[in-house]
């Protein structure tokens, strides 16, 4: 936990100038196989999908499978995500979205995140492909213009193991770091971290929560991504034993979690953020999360 005297204040711009703020930089808006990363588009679309063994835990190494590119792919998907970004940037999801984030209790929540430190790392994973599909260039969108307007988030890292070697570079030429490990979700949050994740696979999150299962590291991290709240409503539903089994921690995680939820509409935005939430934790001994388990 954070003690008073080490707690940064997120406030927004309109409160008093003497007081230590982190604000908007700018005003305007055996071995079983699971199935971790799907693939966005058509449901009756043939899919790559990412699969691991539960029991496997290790990072692996990884590059894009393909090994060419070409400058005119290049510009012309580079110009295709800042005409995304622009439109979105406009859009009513994004300036509620920003309301929300600017609302003095959520910027507390994040302060309390930040701790001491001045900047909140963001880890993208299971973006999809930016170059076939609007959903995860919507959400990439999102990604950049959060860092555009937060002086206090810091870095973007990304990953997805289908992402090519164009998209690769034209993630670079955004300012965004493609990873060359594949984390399966188990990055630890050693400093403050956001975690970008709409749409992922329940086992992704389990991954991260299970990595993080600690009370310093928990009070670290944020969760932008499926609402942990509908997994609880299902796994009660189905009341199947290899479901809780395998979001076992995201079931747990509620008991100590608030969630938030991103309200979206009829256009774009529902395709890519439905059902997304944000998601803090605040665990308050290391016996209560054994406990839980």
């Amino acid at each position: 936990m954070y003690s008073e005297g080490s707690k940064k204040k997120l406030v927004p711009a309109t409160m008093a100038a003497s007081a230590k703020t982190l604000t908007p930089e700018r005003s305007d808006p055996s071995e079983d196989w699971t199935i971790v990363l799907p693939r966005r588009g058509k449901k009756n679309r043939t899919v790559n999908k990412f699969v691991i063994p539960k029991r496997q835990k290790e990072v692996q190494l990884w590059a894009p499978i393909d090994l060419e590119t070409d400058p005119e792919r290049e510009a012309k998907l580079k110009q295709k995500m800042e005409i995304c970004i622009q439109k979105f940037e406009s859009s009513e999801f994004y300036r509620n979205l920003l309301s929300q984030i600017r609302n003095p209790d959520m910027l507390d929540k994040f302060s309390k995140v930040l701790g001491s430190e001045e900047k909140m790392q963001m880890v993208i994973y299971g973006i999809g492909s930016i170059e076939s599909f609007e959903p995860p260039r919507l959400q990439l969108s999102l990604a950049i213009l959060l860092k555009r307007s937060f002086d206090w988030i810091g870095g973007i890292e990304l990953f997805d193991p289908i992402i090519s070697l164009t998209e690769s570079k034209v993630l670079a030429s955004l300012g965004c770091s493609v990873l060359s490990v594949n984390e399966q979700g188990r990055r630890q949050a050693l400093k403050p971290t956001l975690f970008f994740m709409p749409h992922c696979e329940a086992e992704l999150y389990d991954n991260l929560l299970e990595v993080n299962w600690e009370v310093d590291r928990l009070n670290r991290l944020v969760i932008f991504g499926n609402s942990f709240g509908a997994y609880e409503q299902h796994a009660s539903l189905c009341k199947s034993s290899a479901v809780s089994s395998s979001r076992k921690r995201v079931l747990a995680v509620r008991s100590f979690a608030e969630e938030l939820r991103v309200d979206t509409f009829s256009d774009d935005s529902f395709r890519a953020f439905h059902g997304t939430s944000w998601h803090f934790f605040g665990p308050s001994a290391e016996e209560d999360l054994q406990m839980i388990v």
